[in-house]
């Protein structure tokens, strides 16, 4: 606990004119979370349109990655991915706004864990969990629903904007127990060695530091982290996959089995099974990922041609 993110502080300034489009931004963001969901999913399918036209390299870079992942699709089916894609993408602005200023009555209302029984039997065992999460459109709000059920504990990125830090980091904090610096690993192993439910996002692209290639989808080479390994190794915790999908009435956060046998496994098996897992994951609700980031970014030699 002594390693926590210290919750930053509003300050004056904060109200001077450097920052008032960003209020009058998080007002409208604030007036429309107030809105039914059905209506607030129907402005985020029209803001993502939007996005796509401001970040055009970033929409070609979903469509690109959906081809990559799964080559078996048609085109037409590529298309229809992308399009519903793009809309989660508009609707993880306002689901972002949700999860720091929904009242709790209603986050809870919206929200549903299915396979819950993976986290009470860890904890059942006298173990903390390794919750192995995925870079879903809706990651940020699931964060607060599976806090009131489960609070857990996170790395933190410290926002550049002192104001956005402010309203991130109070927004985020509500229903878990703490944060932690995103590279104080030392800070996470001490928190799973407490027994907590821990969150961990293992499925981007961070370099060929300390990564392997092994596939991914339709990519035989994908730089994968071995931090996530190393994780597995240093603690008693249980691993297990977390991800968040829409449902009709709302969200549901679903637990995955414990992927036992991770840790005594060597690297490149180990990390072709986990994506194995992963890619089952997505393949649930493909629409939900988060497309837009490079996942194939890093190649395994500096002679490989780019996939962008």
């Amino acid at each position: 606990m002594a390693a926590a993110i210290k919750a930053p502080k509003f300050t004056i300034s904060f109200l001077g004119p450097r920052y008032w489009l960003i209020w009058l931004a998080v007002g409208l963001l604030y007036i429309i979370t107030w809105l039914p969901l059905p209506v607030i999913r129907a402005i985020g399918a029209g803001a993502g349109k939007l996005i796509a036209l401001i970040v055009p390299k970033r929409a070609k870079v979903a469509r690109r990655n959906i081809e990559l992942w799964n080559p078996a699709l048609s085109s037409d089916e590529v298309d229809r991915l992308y399009h519903e894609n793009i809309r989660r993408t508009g609707m993880a602005l306002f689901e972002t706004a949700m999860g720091w200023w929904w009242p709790t009555w209603r986050v809870q209302r919206a929200f549903e864990i299915e396979g819950a029984e993976h986290i009470e039997a860890a904890k059942a065992q006298g173990k903390g969990v390794f919750g192995m999460a995925l870079h879903n459109m809706n990651v940020e709000f699931a964060c607060r629903g599976i806090g009131y059920s489960y609070p857990s504990v996170a790395f933190y990125r410290k926002h550049n904007n002192p104001l956005i830090d402010y309203l991130q980091y109070h927004g985020r904090n509500q229903s878990n127990k703490y944060m932690i610096d995103k590279r104080n690993a030392k800070a996470l192993l001490a928190a799973m060695d407490d027994k907590e439910l821990c969150l961990y996002l293992p499925d981007q692209d961070y370099g060929p530091k300390q990564s392997v290639f092994v596939p991914f989808g339709g990519v035989k080479d994908t730089a994968t982290t071995t931090a996530t390994l190393m994780f597995i190794r240093r603690s008693e915790s249980v691993p297990m996959l977390i991800t968040s999908q829409y449902t009709k009435r709302g969200y549901k956060i679903k637990v995955f089995p414990p992927l036992l046998g991770l840790g005594e496994m060597e690297d490149h098996a180990a990390l072709t099974l986990l994506n194995e897992h992963i890619d089952k994951a997505v393949k649930e609700q493909p629409e939900s990922y988060l497309w837009m980031h490079k996942r194939f970014k890093t190649r395994p030699s500096k002679t490989s041609p780019s996939l962008y």
